[in-house]
């Protein structure tokens, strides 16, 4: 029987997540690895940290697959006293290969806000921002009859993460807009979708401040990683089903706010 390649998954994942379908300015493909070298066991990630590096390696780990780059910006040195040059000669010292799918898997269909509007029941969904053969930004869906203040708590249960939303919480929703990742640069589009609400990550101040006052949608704000966390399972599973490796999913939480805290309702306070 004969082994998959490291290279025979860079092939297949190329396939589905082409590196043209990428932002000009993002770094998709392999990282690193020996592409005639067998993959037995993959690992599927949203960030590449030495904690997850580390979850791989614990796993006999071959590949990683990752949403975000490790080495987005260029950089002139991997020395081993760097954080990133750290990792990258803990992957080399334990054979593991990287390949990373970002912007390209965003736009995919099926991508990540496929897999984010599945998460959370969309219906009859399409591109909030359409491309070329049904590819696109985010997806937008119908939901069961629910407001805002309900839907925030399911969000907060299928996602997990901290969850924050701005409108009326009594708002009647029944379509839904996502966008895995930051989002808001999709905000007019969210609006021109006509849905009753749009749930994306990393929402500024101004920018939803400005957006509501508009007549926007209402806003619902997730974690990055938890907005994102969902491809994992889909492209875990697509790599058992397509290639017969074995798929791991990481779901160590690389959110870096790890405190949250809500302000009691104290008399006295200013």
């Amino acid at each position: 029987m004969n082994e998959t390649t490291v290279g025979e998954v860079i092939a297949a994942l190329d396939a589905r997540y082409p590196r043209a379908w990428a932002e000009p300015w993002d770094r998709v493909g392999p990282v690193l690895g020996d592409f005639g070298a067998p993959v037995r066991t993959v690992l599927c990630v949203v960030d590449v940290v030495p904690e997850t590096v580390e979850e791989a390696v614990a796993a006999g780990a071959d590949l990683i697959v990752a949403h975000h780059p490790l080495l987005l910006k260029g950089v002139s040195s991997v020395a081993p006293d760097t954080y990133k040059g750290r990792i990258v000669h803990r992957l080399i010292k334990a054979d593991i290969a990287l390949y990373v799918a970002h912007t390209n898997a965003d736009v995919a269909s099926p991508g990540v806000s496929d897999a984010l509007a599945a998460r959370l029941g969309l219906t009859r969904t399409r591109p909030l921002v359409p491309a070329e053969e049904g590819r696109g930004i985010g997806r937008v869906g119908e939901i069961p009859r629910t407001t805002l203040g309900e839907l925030t708590a399911v969000v907060a249960d299928k996602l997990g993460g901290a969850v924050r939303a701005a409108g009326d919480p009594g708002r009647i929703i029944t379509t839904l807009a996502v966008s895995g990742g930051a989002g808001d640069g999709f905000l007019r589009a969210a609006t021109a979708a006509g849905v009753d609400a749009y749930l994306c990550a990393d929402l500024r101040h101004h920018p939803a401040s400005e957006h509501l006052a508009a007549g926007g949608p209402a806003l619902i704000d997730v974690a990055h990683w938890a907005s994102e966390r969902p491809w994992l399972d889909e492209v875990a599973a697509w790599l058992r089903a397509e290639l017969g490796v074995t798929a791991h999913v990481s779901d160590l939480d690389t959110d870096p706010w790890t405190v949250h805290a809500v302000r009691s309702n104290k008399e006295n306070q200013p």
